[in-house]
């Protein structure tokens, strides 16, 4: 499972349990029940939650004192670095690490 697809379940998850608010925008999802079962459904998209470093690149801050409205497993991509006698690529690796999550109302643009 990409981190899109993680992001999106987890995102579907929290607007159903109220902690984050939606679009208003009707989309199509695929929902996997507990027993394995799809379904195709139209559910409301929920708003959009980042993290601190993507907030932050969209030119963002995050406002002091906000706790995450959720964290959970992402996957992490580390770059491995060029030993300088060997001309081998360096080793990249992927591993999951627990992510914070914030939304738009916890964010003030960075003047």
């Amino acid at each position: 499972m990409t981190n899109v697809q993680i992001i999106m379940n987890e995102s579907i998850n929290l607007l159903e349990n109220g902690i984050i608010k939606g679009t208003g925008r009707m989309m199509e999802a695929i929902i996997t029940d507990k027993d394995g079962n799809e379904e195709m459904k139209l559910i409301e998209e929920p708003e959009a939650i980042h993290t601190y470093a993507t907030w932050k690149s969209l030119g963002y801050q995050v406002k002091k004192g906000e706790k995450a409205k959720a964290s959970f497993m992402i996957w992490k991509y580390v770059k491995g670095n060029k030993q300088e006698e060997s001309d081998e690529e360096p080793e990249s690796k992927m591993f999951m690490k627990k992510a914070h999550f914030f939304t738009i109302d916890q964010v003030e643009k960075i003047a």
